[in-house]
């Protein structure tokens, strides 16, 4: 084998280990999106949610109006663990989008000083 070849041979193994990488995280993605509506269907979902009480801004609502959010959320590596998963409104979670918990405190505190 030339190096030529295994320059080739190297090419295109970085290739498709970096194709699968795309799958892998897909399939970890759906997973937990699985697992969380699964969640939603549970026991332990509706209990956290009868007080009505979103986790981020403290408001009450009817507990339909509650949606689910992931504190680290999915797309950042966060999973959909009981731990990880809080009640939100819909404005908390919408503005929220895919903030760590560290980046949301700095966002709701840079608006409190303006």
């Amino acid at each position: 084998m030339t190096s030529k070849d295994r320059d080739i041979n190297r090419k295109r193994v970085r290739r498709e280990s970096i194709k699968g990488t795309d799958s892998i995280a897909d399939s970890i993605s759906n997973r937990e999106k699985r697992i969380a509506r699964e969640l939603r269907d549970s026991p332990w979902w509706r209990s956290k949610t009868a007080s009505g009480k979103c986790y981020y801004c403290g408001g009450i609502f009817k507990p339909s109006e509650l949606t689910m959010d992931h504190k680290i959320p999915i797309s950042r590596g966060g999973t959909s663990e009981k731990i990880n998963i809080v009640p939100a409104c819909k404005e908390c979670n919408n503005k929220k989008k895919y903030m760590l918990p560290i980046e949301w405190d700095e966002y709701m505190n840079k608006l409190k000083n303006s």
